[in-house]
C-alpha cells in the first residue's frame, strides 16, 4: 500500500456519490487541523474518489494544496462501486458503548484543552439522555422521540441560566476583546464564539414545558424545541432519515 501526495486539483468526486457528506465536513476539517492527516483519501486508476469524499470537502474548505491519496489502481469497476458503498455501510453498524464514551469523553475534558464539539459530540450527555428515557417507547418509525419530545412538565421549572452552558463561548470572546486584530474581524470572531454555547435540552425541554405560549413559539422558532417533522424538514433543522422515509413510502404504495 503507497501513501502519495496528490495535488486536490486532480482528485474528482464521484458525481454519483450516494452518500450526503456536508454535515461532516466542518467536523473532518477540525479534525485534521488538530492531528493532522491520519487517513489517506482513496482514488482510482483516474483518480476518482472511492473512499474519503468528506476528507476531500473538508481539504477544500481547508484551502490545501496537496493530500495523501491511495491509488487503488487493482480494483476492478465492479470492486470499486462495492468498496465505495461497503466502506459507508460499515460505519453505520457499530454503535457507542456510552458508559464507555462517557469516561473518554471526560477524561479528554480533564486532561487536555481539546474540545470534542469541534469533531461532533455536540450535547453527548443529552443525547444519551434521550436515548435511554427513549429506549422504552414505540418504536412507530414516525415518531423519533429523540429528535421530537414531548413536552410535559415532568418536575419544577428550571432557571433560565440553567439551559445554556456559556462557558467555552466566554472564553473566546475574551480572548478576542484582549487580541488586536481588527474590530469587524473582532464582530466576525466573536459571533463564531457562540457556536460553543451547550445547550442542556433536557432542561429546556423542561422550561419550555413550563412557559407561556409567546415563550413557546419562540423557542420553536429558534429551533430550541421541535414539535413536528414536516415544519422542521422545511426549515432546515433536521431531515429524516432513510429508512423513515422507506416505510412512508411503503404505507403510502399500500
Amino acid at each position: 500500500m503507497k501513501v502519495q501526495e496528490m495535488s486536490i486539483d486532480e482528485i474528482k468526486p464521484y458525481e454519483n456519490n450516494p452518500r450526503i457528506n456536508e454535515n461532516g465536513v466542518d467536523a473532518v476539517a477540525n479534525s485534521i487541523k488538530e492531528f493532522g492527516w491520519k487517513q489517506p483519501i482513496v482514488v482510482d486508476k483516474d483518480n476518482i474518489i472511492i473512499v474519503g469524499h468528506t476528507r476531500y470537502l473538508a481539504s477544500k474548505q481547508l484551502k490545501l494544496k496537496k493530500v495523501p491519496v491511495i491509488v487503488a489502481n487493482d480494483l476492478t469497476p465492479e470492486q470499486v462501486k462495492a468498496y465505495r458503498l461497503a466502506d459507508n455501510k460499515t460505519n453505520e453498524l457499530t454503535e457507542w458503548d456510552e458508559d464507555l464514551l462517557d469516561v473518554e469523553l471526560n477524561d479528554i475534558e480533564q486532561l487536555s484543552d481539546i474540545d470534542m464539539t469541534d469533531f461532533g459530540f455536540e450535547n453527548i450527555e443529552d443525547e444519551i439522555e434521550l436515548d435511554e428515557d427513549n429506549s422504552s417507547e414505540s418504536s412507530n418509525p414516525y415518531t423519533d422521540k429523540k429528535e421530537v419530545p414531548q413536552y410535559e412538565i415532568q418536575g419544577e421549572e428550571p432557571d433560565i441560566s440553567e439551559l445554556v452552558d456559556g462557558t467555552k463561548a466566554q472564553e473566546l470572546i475574551n480572548k478576542i476583546e484582549e487580541s488586536n486584530v481588527p474590530n469587524d474581524v473582532k464582530s466576525f470572531l466573536k459571533a463564531g464564539a457562540m457556536r460553543h454555547l451547550k445547550f442542556n435540552y433536557a432542561k429546556i425541554a423542561e422550561y419550555y414545558a413550563h412557559a407561556s405560549k409567546e415563550v413557546q413559539d419562540l423557542f420553536e422558532d429558534s429551533a430550541l424545541v421541535i414539535l413536528d417533522y414536516d415544519d422542521a424538514i422545511k426549515k432546515g433543522y433536521i431531515k429524516f432519515k432513510d429508512d423513515i422515509e422507506a416505510v412512508r413510502s411503503e404505507e403510502i404504495d399500500e
